[in-house]
């Protein structure tokens, strides 16, 4: 091909080289004049320049061959799953998972060991720790990334960082040596990594030993759940990526800024609690709690987990009968699709197009050619900045969970127009660049099901705690196009489908989904027509016991979570639970309604 660039032959060989890495024939790299990142399996990596200059084509690949390898070697959901929630010793975390991927491929391959080293002198240019003069200035999840990947690959600490990390090293070194040697044999296994380096995280007291141990049972737990998991939600958690900066910094960027609050909040809770101080510059910490792990004060229990299945939509009916519940409910509900909610949807598209206006960088070495610098071209072609480069304005990279009741009470026209509603959601804000997710939330059984048999069978023991067995569905990931989920929102229509409503827990899975997730803003929307109900669980506790820990949970997440947190209720007083709520007394109002509250939070500062 004659007119065939060395860029665009350079990123065709990145491009190759990035799939064989993550074995995903799916991966795609492009070009970004902003902070390297990745999502899904879309990678942007700083553009070499014309020529391709040896250092900066290094540079580029490096940030390639990380993100690959995150996407082969790293599970997200397991290294979500015990993440402490403060926010240093979350960008500890971080930063020590991001060495073990990267150390994988840079102990097997020593041009990728030459890259990723390329690209981490670039991220250290420009980090905290080339410009600390004090160990109190030192950024630790830095300092001890670096540090470890001295440890796991043999390879230096960059020059730029040597000062910084030699001002805190005696103190790391003091306190977590012994881990360095025991995590260096556990590359291959991100499940023992992940305890060891909780454990190493207690050892500098920037948490609290038994608050990150895993109980056995939780361990066993993991076993199983997660290979359930994995088989009905596919690869999506090697989906969820986070920019090639969290190797020194992760979540500087993100977990800090949006755990402002949270540790504000933190604060007012902890009121009274001594701090623990630590050595040479380390801040006061307090224990923390991952997120995932439901505070005690919730007092809520449940007898079995062993029946709960969480399932993905096409797994509960075959291909055929989808397509025929699908085709049911477009004509149920086809006068509603056409009219009211399409023409409301179009109105939300316009409003997010409007924030997402883009701006471009004029007078470049290098970009898309300046159709107003053509004259210039033809006059002297020799001529220098004729290109320009598009740059996105500031807009909250976005990701929306519609969480929707799957109760009997919702049989009928309620279900369909929830079904048709969050499907015009989703392809609406497909189009502005914002992903959706679906999820419903019911149970495999009426009246307990396995779990008050087993319950039954073990003498009845008193407060059992929640007696039913959980079914939550993933209509649509994140991650998937619209067009591949549009069949799911058909198994709503299928007869026997809805049963008994558990909310709390329902809401803190969609919510610990919505953590997993590496976007900038997290909403997550419940769309419910009435308290929680099974009848089970509240024939053997007391009677507010599900709707106690639904409050619990709400003011929680609330409180404390980045997530941003709305309801609709279809007949049914939401605003006696959820702080943003609205109560609508006509399912023909949820398409709309639920538009608004999104417009709502869209336009907020």
């Amino acid at each position: 091909m004659s007119d065939e660039t060395p860029v665009d032959r350079f990123k065709f060989a990145l491009t190759g080289a990035s799939r064989a890495i993550a074995q995903d024939a799916e991966v795609e790299v492009n070009w970004t004049a902003d902070a390297p990142s990745a999502s899904g399996g879309t990678f942007r990596v700083p553009m070499p320049g014309r020529s391709v200059p040896r250092g900066a084509a290094m540079q580029a690949r490096g940030y390639a061959d990380s993100f690959a390898l995150r996407l082969r070697h790293h599970d997200d959901r397991l290294h979500m799953r015990h993440a402490p929630s403060e926010p240093s010793a979350r960008a500890c975390y971080d930063a020590v998972e991001a060495v073990r991927y990267e150390a994988l491929g840079a102990n097997a391959y020593a041009g990728m060991r030459d890259n990723l080293d390329a690209s981490l002198e670039a991220r250290i240019a420009t980090d905290p720790i080339s410009r600390a003069d004090s160990p109190d200035k030192v950024p630790v999840p830095t300092a001890l990334a670096l540090m470890l990947r001295e440890r796991l690959t043999g390879q230096p600490v960059p020059e730029a960082a040597q000062t910084g990390v030699a001002m805190v090293r005696r103190w790391i070194e003091s306190k977590a040596a012994a881990d360095f040697d025991a995590l260096a044999g556990l590359l291959e296994d991100q499940k023992a990594f992940q305890k060891l380096s909780l454990d190493m995280l207690a050892h500098l007291e920037m948490t609290q030993a038994d608050e990150i141990d895993m109980p056995p049972e939780d361990a066993d737990d993991m076993d199983g759940d997660e290979e359930t998991e994995d088989d009905e939600t596919g690869d999506e958690s090697g989906r969820e990526e986070q920019p090639a900066e969290a190797a020194a910094e992760p979540s500087q960027g993100q977990d800090e800024g949006e755990s402002e609050a949270e540790g504000e909040n933190s604060e007012d809770m902890d009121e009274g609690e001594e701090g623990q101080e630590g050595e040479e510059g380390m801040l006061p910490v307090r224990p923390n709690r991952p997120w995932t792990d439901i505070p005690d004060s919730f007092d809520y229990k449940v007898f079995t987990e062993a029946f709960d299945e969480v399932t993905s939509a096409a797994d509960l009916c075959d291909e055929e009968e989808l397509t025929r519940l699908r085709a049911y409910l477009d004509a149920q509900l086809k006068g509603l699709q056409g009219v009211v909610v399409t023409r409301l949807a179009n109105r939300l598209q316009r409003r997010l197009m409007a924030q997402q206006n883009r701006s471009w960088d004029f007078d470049q070495e290098e970009g898309m050619l300046d159709a107003a610098r053509l004259a210039r071209v033809v006059v002297s072609p020799g001529q220098s900045l004729s290109y320009k480069i598009e740059r996105d304005v500031e807009f909250k990279d976005t990701v929306v969970t519609l969480l929707l009741d799957n109760s009997g009470s919702m049989r009928g026209r309620p279900i369909s127009i929830a079904a048709i509603s969050a499907d015009v959601m989703a392809r609406t804000l497909e189009r502005c660049g914002v992903k959706v997710e679906i999820l419903g939330f019911t149970t495999r059984a009426w009246k307990g099901g396995q779990s008050r048999e087993s319950w039954l069978a073990s003498g009845r023991p008193a407060h059992p705690g929640r007696l039913n067995d959980l079914r939550h569905i993933i209509y649509k990931k994140a991650d998937e196009p619209w067009r591949r989920a549009r069949k799911n929102l058909g198994l709503m229509m299928r007869e026997g489908l809805l049963k008994e409503n558990i909310d709390g827990e329902a809401l803190l899975w969609a919510h610990s989904r919505l953590l997993a997730r590496q976007e900038d803003r997290r909403i997550l929307m419940v769309i419910s027509d009435g308290a929680p109900v099974d009848d089970s669980t509240l024939s053997v506790n007391s009677a507010g016991y599900l709707e106690a820990h639904l409050r619990r949970v709400i003011e929680w997440i609330e409180a404390k979570s980045p997530v941003q947190l709305v309801a609709i209720g279809i007949g049914h007083d939401v605003t006696r639970y959820y702080r943003r709520a609205v109560t609508i007394m006509d399912a023909e109002q949820l398409g709309g309604t639920m538009i608004e509250q999104l417009a709502g939070l869209f336009e907020e500062e």
